[in-house]
């Protein structure tokens, strides 16, 4: 196996062998090992329906499927004890034990579905081509089997795991509390202008009214002076004309 491997959360990023525990290595190549295994049964099966069908000899394909077969239920063996020992030395959490106990299940019930098919000489039922579209892990893709677990809950039990969520929660509701507090404020704060606002309105709106107010009542005010000033005019000319006759001067 290479010194060096991808780990299924980083792609790309290069860890050292000597730094990843042997035992979780060998489950990982293992588990992408019988994933591969349960594809090419299911694709040799599918070929060996395919030669029936065309009256070709199968005798080959099916030894091939029996060899196979006997190397898939070994590998999930093998599995079934890596897995008990990663879980009973501590070398990874209950619950990623029920995680990988999910897909050594996955895997059991693929092989039961791979025999079923086999054993169902010429026909090629659905399970067949579910098992070719479900079926190993593909080149390049993540290996379920050996996802890295953070370094935060790395070797704690549920109870540690638990109480680390609840403290997760307890900062989150803090932190909304805290959001919600100045949110608050910001509403309170905001009405306080809109009233403000409100009365600069109605103290300009009074301005509006005593200015137009203003500006009648000064021109009513031109009006009379005007009018006194064409009476007090008319006034002095008759004056005048009165004063030109009484002492006897031609106009």
């Amino acid at each position: 196996m290479d010194a060096n491997w991808s780990s299924p959360q980083s792609p790309g990023k290069r860890f050292p062998f000597s730094r990843i525990n042997r035992l979780e290595a060998l489950g990982f190549s293992t588990y992408d090992s019988t994933c591969q295994i349960a594809q090419e049964i299911a694709e040799k099966i599918q070929q060996r329906n395919q030669y029936e069908r065309n009256g070709e000899n199968t005798t080959k394909l099916t030894v091939t499927i029996r060899a196979l077969l006997q190397k898939l239920k070994e590998k999930i063996a093998l599995l079934k004890d890596l897995l008990l020992r990663a879980v009973a030395t501590h070398q990874i959490t209950q619950l990623e034990g029920d995680r990988r106990q999910n897909l050594l299940d996955d895997l059991v019930t693929r092989e039961r579905l791979l025999l079923a098919s086999f054993k169902n000489e010429g026909a090629e039922p659905d399970l067949i081509r579910s098992s070719l579209m479900t079926g190993g892990a593909k080149r390049g893709a993540p290996n379920p089997w050996l996802l890295e677990e953070p370094e935060e809950t790395r070797g704690l039990g549920f109870d540690e795991i638990r109480q680390q969520q609840q403290k997760i929660i307890q900062e989150q509701d803090a932190g909304l509390d805290a959001l919600s507090s100045i949110i608050s404020r910001q509403k309170q704060m905001g009405q306080e202008i809109g009233n403000e606002l409100d009365e600069q309105n109605e103290i300009i709106d009074d301005l509006a009214n005593l200015v137009e107010n203003t500006d009648e009542k000064l021109r009513t005010e031109t009006r009379r002076v005007n009018l006194v000033d064409r009476k007090s005019t008319s006034c002095g000319i008759c004056l005048l004309f009165e004063y030109m006759q009484f002492h006897g001067m031609k106009c």
